[in-house]
């Protein structure tokens, strides 16, 4: 999985340093002078922008870690459960097939992801997050009355309250996922990160239409 951030910056970076007749075996980042342009990709809704050498020398991410990328994955995790919690309802409470399929799908996204982020961070040696782990002030979190109020919905009220709370759940990822791209530093991260950007604003739209429909 990789982000376009990630690859456009280090595609651009690497022209930059071919251009600078830098030696193979030095550290090849972009020369002071060099007037290369490194094109960075806008947030969707964003428009591209062009950055400066010395900025594209910190663009791309390092096998490095941060404290930045720890808390987003130790965070994601516990967002991604309760995605887990909401989906796995669908099958029995839902009405609409086109609900049933994706949850199924958020469900087949995001269960590899939490086993991708806690290995991650037993790689990087770092705690794990408990299975009852506070979300006070997490971004897009449903609150525990939502919560059972899911629970206890079926047919289309289940389905509007789904929706609703799913949109919110995914918007408050993106919002993460943001702040991991920008303050991050490992390369893992941030491919991850691209990817729940992508995928769960695709979702969004989705369920935008869903809700939408007569």
């Amino acid at each position: 999985m990789r982000a376009a951030l990630i690859l456009t910056a280090i595609a651009a970076l690497s022209l930059t340093v071919s251009l600078s007749g830098c030696s193979s075996g030095a550290d090849q980042r972009p020369a002071a002078g060099s007037t290369v342009p490194v094109v960075v990709p806008g947030r969707p809704g964003e428009s591209a922008r062009t950055a400066g050498p010395q900025e594209a020398a910190t663009l791309v991410p390092t096998p490095t870690a941060n404290a930045v990328d720890v808390k987003y994955a130790q965070d994601m995790i516990v967002h991604h459960r309760q995605a887990l919690d909401m989906a796995v309802l669908a099958p029995t409470r839902a009405r609409s097939a086109k609900l049933k399929t994706l949850a199924s799908r958020i469900q087949d996204a995001q269960a590899p992801e939490i086993q991708f982020m806690t290995s991650w961070l037993q790689e990087q040696r770092q705690r794990l997050p408990g299975h009852h782990a506070g979300h006070a002030g997490m971004p897009g979190m449903a609150a525990p009355e939502q919560m059972e109020a899911l629970k206890a919905a079926t047919g289309e009220e289940f389905d509007r309250l789904f929706l609703r709370l799913m949109i919110a759940h995914h918007q408050g990822a993106i919002t993460m996922s943001r702040q991991v791209l920008t303050g991050g530093s490992h390369l893992r991260i941030q491919e991850l990160a691209g990817d729940v950007t992508a995928g769960q604003s695709a979702e969004i739209r989705h369920m935008l239409a869903m809700q939408a429909a007569p």
